[in-house]
């Protein structure tokens, strides 16, 4: 689903003259570089199938490692998403949360009066506030604590850190009692150079705690064929869509998801041919509705993770408020703080009922829907189904809902 641009430049020894003169004859015009089209979740639409089938009969799950969760959906590692009340929840709701052991959780006892004020302020003053309160150092014993809460709810307990502390921590956290481990940060690679005398290894992490880790972000084919090989287990895809992620803006770095989703998931079935082990690519970001969740599916995500559509729900810590991970970077924020408002719970926002229709609640529904107008009964078959480019796919014939909007 993409299309070649080539781009074309002729060097010219006088540039002061003018432009470079086309080449002549049968000489080639010099290339610099190819651009490739990229799709995002409103660019394109899923194609009904030619068999349908009763959406209870659809069949959803996710495994990571040894864990099986009844519904492919995951909250993102954010402060105002998840804390261990949002991790047990999300686990009773059929789903998995991840908590974010480099925030708040693990720097203060009771981070509430740091949330309420981050919630009181003005958005241009939300950045400074969050980055002098990320400022703290991580308490061991605070990441202990914070495993243990979600354990006792009877939750599977997911943590998050970013790859320059997981050597640091990896081991306390498999100590603590974690049941998988997320490494995560804007773009992740197997090979990372830098001015430490050996960086992290995944191969040799794997060696050195047992549990599962999921890895990420990442957009490429190759790049996630070779995290792949270290032995993760499960990748996330995305890189920069979220609503409170600013690193497309501020470092240009991304590939639309649909594009991004198709590419990984490509490299899952390359490995999985290659090797025999299915590595999940959870695709992680941009995504507001049943509409895109669906699209995701079909484009190859064996899981989606969301930050955004969970932060409006009655259990999220964020008092209607929430930013991305790398929003308190001292150095470079890449992220900002965003008004979601606090309007639905868990059960509707995953299962309705609902009386919205634009796509924002019983995002399961929606999913169960869509695999079964396109015959699908499982997400696996789901993967399979047809897509096509559709530029008008949200605007063809709705002349009235865009009239009447807001009204």
């Amino acid at each position: 689903m993409s299309t070649a641009v080539n781009l074309s430049s002729a060097a010219s020894d006088e540039p002061e003259r003018g432009p470079a003169p086309y080449p002549q004859g049968d000489q080639p015009a010099p290339t610099f570089k190819q651009l490739r089209r990229a799709y995002g979740f409103d660019e394109v639409a899923i194609v009904p199938g030619t068999v349908t089938i009763n959406p209870e009969l659809t069949q959803l799950g996710l495994d990571i490692g040894p864990h099986h969760f009844a519904i492919p959906f995951i909250a993102s590692a954010m402060d105002a998403v998840v804390d261990p009340s949002f991790a047990i929840a999300m686990h009773r709701a059929g789903g998995l949360a991840v908590l974010n052991l480099e925030g708040v959780w693990t720097k203060y006892h009771d981070p509430g009066a740091i949330l309420q004020e981050v919630a009181s302020v003005s958005r241009d003053e939300a950045t400074a506030l969050l980055q002098h309160a990320y400022q703290q150092p991580i308490r061991e014993d605070l990441i202990h604590r914070r495993i243990q809460e979600i354990k006792a709810g009877g939750a599977v307990a997911a943590v998050s850190v970013t790859p320059m502390n997981t050597k640091r921590w990896a081991p306390l956290i498999q100590e603590a009692g974690a049941d998988i481990l997320v490494v995560q940060s804007t773009v992740t690679t197997a090979r990372h150079e830098s001015t430490s005398i050996e960086g992290l290894r995944f191969e040799k992490l794997l060696k050195e705690i047992h549990i599962p880790v999921v890895v990420g972000n990442t957009v490429g084919f190759e790049a996630t064929l070779e995290l792949m090989r270290t032995g993760v287990a499960a990748v996330l895809v995305g890189v920069g869509p979220g609503a409170a992620c600013t690193s497309r803006e501020v470092l240009g770095i991304g590939v639309p998801q649909v594009t991004a989703t198709i590419d990984c998931a490509a490299a899952r079935e390359y490995y999985f041919r290659e090797s025999g082990r299915y590595v999940p690519i959870i695709t992680d970001g941009g995504i507001r509705t049943g509409g895109d969740v669906c699209k995701c599916f079909a484009a190859g995500a064996d899981a989606v993770m969301m930050g955004s559509p969970f932060a409006a729900t009655t259990e999220a810590p964020g008092r209607g408020y929430h930013w991305g991970m790398a929003t308190p970077h001292a150095h470079l924020p890449r992220g900002t703080r965003v008004a979601v408002g606090v309007n639905t719970t868990l059960q509707k926002l995953l299962y309705g009922p609902t009386s919205r229709t634009d796509g924002t609640e019983n995002l399961v529904g929606a999913l169960r829907t869509a695999m079964g107008m396109c015959g699908a009964r499982t997400i696996r078959e789901f993967q399979q189904a047809e897509m096509v480019i559709a530029p008008a796919i949200k605007t063809e014939g709705k002349i009235y809902q865009f009239a009447q909007a807001g009204t």
